[in-house]
């Protein structure tokens, strides 16, 4: 086994996982899954008076942290990488209640966050759906011939939270007018028109877009009324 200091490790003693077959030196008991090496003789944790202690894998921080915080006696406990030709932190030793109280403290925490999620997911939802009335009252007054189930589907297309589409731009959130007849042109170019059956005929996009364009100005210049400017 490779030279270990005896002193304390970082505010806690030094436990080790052997990677070898060892005895006790006091008892004689073995092998050892975790032993300490005190005064040059390897020791088990009952001899060096940290057997009423309980392993805590690495991996939470937090727990861990608060377990040695509520733990009046800790160990850290390491085991030695061949390849690296070091020791490497597995996880502590600590009191059982100590592990108790802080396996508490965490799940208040993990409570805390999930109310606070629910809270934040409540929050946005509401957000979105005045976003999307507003979108779709825009669309109305830029369209009041548009029916309003079809505003209000084509807002909610257009706004959903992470799509990336043009309600979710700066210019969208704005309610800019260009933002919006952008949205409405889309809707009405893949939900009116033949545009999706062209491109999967083969048709290129700017042909196709071509092609349909006159059918895209029908529907608009209906839902703008009589005498609006073409959009183009």
């Amino acid at each position: 086994m490779a030279r270990l200091p005896t002193h304390p490790y970082r505010g806690g003693l030094l436990v080790v996982q052997p990677l070898r077959r060892k005895q006790c030196a006091a008892c004689r008991r073995g092998p050892l899954s975790l032993l300490v090496l005190e005064d040059g003789a390897l020791r088990c944790l009952d001899c060096a008076d940290l057997g009423h202690l309980v392993f805590l894998p690495r991996g939470d921080t937090a727990l861990t942290r608060r377990a040695r915080e509520e733990s009046g006696l800790s160990a850290v406990v390491v085991r030695f990488n061949r390849r690296k030709g070091r020791y490497e932190r597995q996880g502590v030793l600590v009191e059982e209640a100590a592990l108790a109280r802080a396996e508490e403290r965490c799940l208040a925490d993990a409570e805390a966050r999930r109310r606070r999620r629910a809270r934040d997911a409540r929050r946005r939802t509401a957000e979105d759906a005045r976003f999307a009335e507003a979108f779709a009252a825009e669309i109305l007054r830029l369209y009041p011939g548009c029916p309003a189930d079809r505003a209000r589907a084509m807002a909610g297309h257009a706004s959903a939270r992470g799509s990336g589409r043009v309600g979710r731009s700066a210019a969208g959130r704005a309610l800019s007018e260009g933002a919006v007849i952008s949205a409405v042109v889309a809707s009405v170019r893949h939900v009116d028109t033949p545009y999706d059956r062209l491109l999967m005929s083969g048709v290129a996009r700017h042909e196709a877009r071509r092609r349909i364009a006159a059918g895209v100005e029908t529907v608009l210049r209906g839902w703008r009324g009589a005498g609006a400017e073409d959009v183009g």
